[in-house]
């Protein structure tokens, strides 16, 4: 049976009534309608039957310091008698009470219902966008092919004319007895070998010449993909290690039937991955956001990929997600390979905030200190790890008083 709150206070005006209700938890389960107003934080229940009528679009409830303040916009300007109806009967109050709680379901549920519209209208949006880019990027990279092309090609026909030219005044030359003139030599634009008179003294000269005789020469290369010597690597780790580089890399041969529209280079998860990163720098985490999962369905095996989109996910709230993904990313980073130490400390980190977010503190303290572990020397780690300890050491103090 919960307890009534009659310690409350109002003061009102001609326009708006505030209402000041003595709480002390952070847990208020609030319920508003035109004529009827309801806080419930256990075990207590404040209820009121309003006097008249409000506007409940332009009112407001306001939670801290140790209370509840409602501030409460009238439809009417005037001044009421009283803060509740005083004749109103039980049947009545519980017919009223019924409608307010019907009320408030259907004015959460349209609020749900255009919340879900405006996130698929700001996906579209993004998704918009960002194709509007992608083509604007083409056509222009488009644009600078065909303008060098067309330069090429006016430059080949210009030496070609040229090139015609000289053969022309060679071939009048030649009707002249008179001592050739060494003429210079035009470069062709495209590097093609320009047209050889054999009958030139130089190109005698040159057949005149005595040429080496033919042989083959054998060499080889040792097959390393590490800058190490032989002798002083682990054939067997590096192996592995390049075996493992090449599954996580050869993601494009991926046959996913929705990526069937997109060229190859759309199927790298490494472009996939820069957009994201471009994305989350100028601030379009939903941006982000699925490109992160349009790489992560490509390849499954990049533990940077779920740690970004854990990131995208912290910025847009959602919390359960965000440890999910920071969780994958840890278990792609295996602590039996001491290069992925490093590589550890930002999942790690983004999954403790996440938890702190959850109120799991606990839990997201033992993550901030797995991070000190790998970076005990980060000053922003030990004043978030001492800021969690607090918190647990306050909670813990309030439950045993």
């Amino acid at each position: 049976m919960p307890v009534c709150v009659e310690n409350y206070t109002w003061t009102q005006t001609e326009s708006t009534v505030r209402v000041h209700v003595p709480c002390k938890s952070r847990k208020v389960h609030i319920v508003s309608t035109d004529e009827y107003l309801k806080a419930h934080f256990p075990p207590f229940l404040f209820e009121a039957f309003l006097f008249e009528a409000v506007d409940d679009s332009k009112s407001k409830a306001e939670i801290g310091n140790g209370a509840v303040v409602f501030t409460l916009q009238k439809r009417t300007s005037r001044m009421w008698e009283h803060l509740m109806v005083q004749t109103k009967g039980t049947e009545e109050m519980r017919k009223l009470r019924e409608r307010a709680l019907q009320e408030f379901q259907q004015k959460v549920c349209e609020e749900s219902r255009q919340k879900a519209e405006k996130r698929r209208e700001y996906k579209e949006f993004a998704l918009q966008t960002m194709m509007g880019l992608e083509w604007t990027e083409r056509d222009t990279i488009q644009k600078n092919k065909d303008a060098e092309r067309e330069k090429t090609t006016a430059e080949l026909e210009a030496w070609q004319q040229r090139q015609k030219a000289l053969e022309k005044e060679e071939i009048l030359n030649g009707l002249q007895r008179r001592p050739e003139v060494p003429r210079k030599k035009l470069p062709c634009p495209l590097g093609r070998k320009p047209v050889v008179n054999p009958n030139t003294e130089e190109t005698k000269v040159i057949k005149e010449l005595p040429q080496r005789p033919p042989g083959n020469i054998r060499f080889t290369f040792t097959p390393r993909a590490f800058p190490t010597a032989l002798r002083e690597s682990q054939m067997a780790e590096e192996e592995e290690y390049l075996r493992q580089q090449a599954e996580a890399r050869g993601a494009a041969d991926a046959d996913i039937q929705e990526l069937t529209d997109l060229t190859a280079e759309e199927r790298n998860p490494d472009w996939l991955k820069d957009k994201g990163d471009k994305c989350f720098k100028v601030g379009d985490y939903m941006g982000a956001l699925n490109a992160y999962s349009l790489a992560i369905k490509i390849n499954k095996k990049i533990p940077a990929l779920f740690s970004n989109r854990a990131a995208c996910h912290l910025k847009l709230n959602h919390l359960p997600k965000a440890v999910k993904d920071a969780s994958q990313a840890l278990v792609l980073l295996t602590l039996t390979d001491a290069e992925n130490t490093t590589a550890r400390l930002r999942p790690t980190v983004r999954r403790g905030t996440a938890f702190c977010l959850l109120q799991r503190y606990e839990r997201g303290l033992q993550d901030y200190e797995a991070a000190l572990e790998i970076d005990p020397h980060n000053q922003a780690l030990q004043a978030d790890t001492q800021s969690i300890r607090d918190i647990i050491q306050n909670s813990s103090s309030k439950q045993l008083q």
